[in-house]
């Protein structure tokens, strides 16, 4: 087989957030294909972080945002293995990249399973509600209510949203950010808590 790219190694560095040495041997394993190179670390990736993900967290950083117009502010607390991770740049420029999009897309928790089970009770009654005074079919209708509530968590869970920087980001959620930030520093990285505060706004 052919030597492997420097080029190539970037790339797949870019498409998956991965370490650079990890994306190399990954395009050896799959003799150069870059799509079955993804693929590699994929499924290495989720071995990985199962393994991460039980590793204590008590390193860290509390990242800012301040819109421009002064009026929105965030603070997240990030938490990593190590010192290390804690003082690196790219560690720190994700943290600000989660803050900067709080700001802007507003999320209420930081996981679905954050979400009160009276608030999705108190959702769920009123898709029911809206469902029946359409006249949607009672066979459809929980399939039409559970979508809808599925779509609702996605719009205040922090880890399902799509950044709102998509381009930036090829239209990654914060899990899947997350996930590739883990990754590319070998460390379980969680991200702990937030607050948003919006000049105007009620707690």
């Amino acid at each position: 087989m052919s030597a492997i790219k420097a080029a190539d190694v970037k790339t797949l560095r870019e498409r998956t957030g991965a370490a650079m040495m990890d994306c190399k041997s990954a395009l050896a394993e799959a003799d150069g294909d870059m799509d079955k190179a993804v693929e590699v670390l994929r499924v290495k990736g989720q071995a990985s972080a199962a393994k991460r993900a039980g590793r204590s967290t008590g390193e860290g950083v509390v990242a800012s945002y301040i819109h421009a117009n002064g009026k929105i502010g965030v603070l997240v607390e990030i938490q990593c293995e190590t010192d290390f991770v804690a003082r690196n740049d790219d560690f720190r420029a994700f943290a600000q990249e989660i803050a900067l999009h709080i700001a802007a897309a507003a999320p209420q928790y930081v996981s679905a399973d954050q979400v009160p089970d009276d608030a999705e009770a108190s959702e769920r009654a009123v898709f029911e509600q809206k469902a029946a005074e359409e006249g949607k079919p009672e066979d459809v209708r929980a399939k039409i209510v559970e979508g809808q509530l599925a779509k609702w968590r996605k719009e205040i869970a922090l880890l399902e949203q799509v950044h709102v920087n998509a381009d930036k980001h090829d239209s990654k959620t914060i899990e899947e950010l997350r996930a590739a930030a883990a990754s590319s520093t070998g460390e379980n990285i969680v991200i702990a808590r937030f607050a948003r505060f919006a000049v105007g706004e009620d707690d």
